[in-house]
């Protein structure tokens, strides 16, 4: 086994849980309440504006008008957490609002928006005795994977892939037999985007595999942040909130390949009301081109829109389609959390970067491959597969899982993971399961649910109350659309 050398991790925020929900609503039409404290005040900006985002990423305003000319971006807290906006009154929305990735530049990728993932880093030629390198992979769940150097003596490199999430990544190009496509970031999460979750970096393009020609890749766009936005009121939209993800860098020149674009991300309206004709959009960041011999990089896959109100009168599309339902939850209860312990024989800071170049964990010299992991849950069914996997800043990812044990509540597993030995790396753990939440008819909680099925029709399905009363599905969904 061979022994690491000045060895440095670090470990992702934002672990994602990937899950799906069942809401019910007990009224479809009743009236919805944003939960804003209304602590903040008033938000009415007159000229662009960051705004600097609270611990928990949540902005409690009594009203929200954002004037046609004015740009409202955010900066990010320490745990990268999405935006929420949360009104007690009206929002108005004639500017703009973005939570964008930004655009991969020469080799250093492009960052991820609020509570987005980075792109990877491009790849460097070959410089006298040293390689070429490939690109970096994209962070996040659905990050896209690095273009790769040729094997032969053609010299070409491949392009980055697009980051993934409410669709795929578009893979990265290749370039003849001996450098193959990168594959394209998959999806994620679910259309109730519950919870809040955020696209991912793209991977950047392979750098030049000749001396003569010693062209860089290109680097991976980052993917968009997240954005909710609750109000008790309405919701008008005349201009514009835009979740898209970044464009991939194009590659230095000749043999040198292109940057993948990062995925777009999440916008959520949730009011009483959602009116008006403007743009929303959550779109996949353009990949990064190449000169000569080379593959292109591969676009970024869309993100996710989701309206929940009582009344939508939208008159403009929203890119892409947006997910409709009456208002449900704001946010989940007793989230489920995953928190990377230790590796090796060294415990992870409460606070990781998560960040090349920032490490949070060194590993001694004398460590030897595999590495143990240790991941703790909460709030995640025992049995629950965890998926540990390592991003070093060049190449491909090495992935391991675990089975959870211990409580529902409470639960850990151990993990023996492969690390690189030559370069930092970024650990990100994920786990995906189930969650049925509590569903309410006028007020009585449904205990059980009955599905039969003969040979002459299909099937029929029955929800029973803690009482006992029993209701067929066809009657509560009419209730619900009343």
């Amino acid at each position: 086994m061979k022994k690491f050398k000045n060895v440095t991790l670090s470990i992702a925020k934002g672990l994602i849980v990937s899950i799906s929900l069942l809401f019910l609503l007990s009224n479809g039409a009743s009236a919805f309440n944003s939960g804003s404290t209304g602590a903040d005040g008033a938000f009415n900006p007159t000229t662009n504006t960051e705004v600097t985002l609270p611990a928990d990423g949540k902005l409690n305003y009594t009203t929200v008008n954002i004037p046609t000319g004015v740009t409202v971006t955010f900066k990010k807290n320490a745990t990268n957490t999405p935006v929420y906006i949360l009104a007690t009154g009206d929002v108005t929305i004639a500017g703009t609002i973005s939570v964008n990735g930004t655009d991969g530049s020469g080799i250093f990728p492009g960052k991820g928006g609020a509570g987005g993932f980075d792109g990877g880093l491009g790849g460097t030629p070959v410089v006298e005795s040293n390689p070429a390198l490939p690109g970096g992979k994209g962070l996040g769940p659905g990050g896209g994977n690095p273009g790769s150097v040729s094997t032969n003596t053609d010299y070409s490199s491949g392009g980055g892939a697009g980051g993934g999430f409410g669709s795929n990544g578009t893979d990265g190009g290749g370039y003849t037999t001996y450098v193959l496509p990168a594959t394209g970031g998959g999806t994620y999460g679910n259309a109730k985007l519950l919870p809040l979750i955020c696209g991912s970096g793209a991977g950047g393009g392979a750098g030049s595999g000749v001396s003569s020609y010693s062209f860089t890749g290109g680097a991976g766009g980052g993917g968009s942040g997240a954005i909710l936005i609750a109000s008790s009121g309405t919701i008008t939209v005349t201009g514009s909130i835009t979740a898209n993800g970044g464009k991939g860098a194009n590659s230095g020149g000749s043999y040198g390949g292109g940057g993948g674009g990062g995925s777009g991300g999440a916008i959520k309206l949730m009011a009483n009301t959602i009116t008006g004709n403007g743009t929303i959009s959550a779109i996949g960041g353009a990949k990064g081109t190449t000169t000569y011999l080379a593959g292109h990089g591969g676009a970024g896959g869309s993100g996710r829109i989701r309206f929940e109100a009582n009344t939508v009168t939208m008159t403009s599309t929203t890119t892409p389609a947006y997910a409709y339902s009456y208002p449900s939850t704001v946010f989940v209860t007793n989230i489920p959390t995953l928190t990377i312990t230790s590796v090796g024989s060294v415990n992870v800071p409460a606070s990781p970067s998560g960040k090349y170049g920032s490490p949070d964990v060194t590993l001694p010299s004398t460590t030897t491959n595999p590495v143990t992991v240790n991941v703790s849950a909460a709030n995640i069914p025992t049995g629950t597969q965890v998926t540990v996997t390592s991003v070093p800043e060049y190449g491909s990812s090495s992935s391991t899982t675990g089975a959870l044990s211990g409580t529902d509540a409470s639960s850990t597993t151990s993990v023996s993971l492969t690390l690189s030995t030559t370069y930092q790396s970024i650990l990100t753990a994920t786990a995906t399961f189930t969650v049925q939440t509590a569903m309410y008819y006028d007020d009585e909680k449904i205990e059980k649910v009955r599905v039969a099925t003969t040979m002459s029709k299909g099937s029929e399905v029955t929800y029973i109350t803690e009482k006992g009363r029993e209701i067929k599905a066809t009657e509560l969904l009419a209730k619900l659309m009343k």
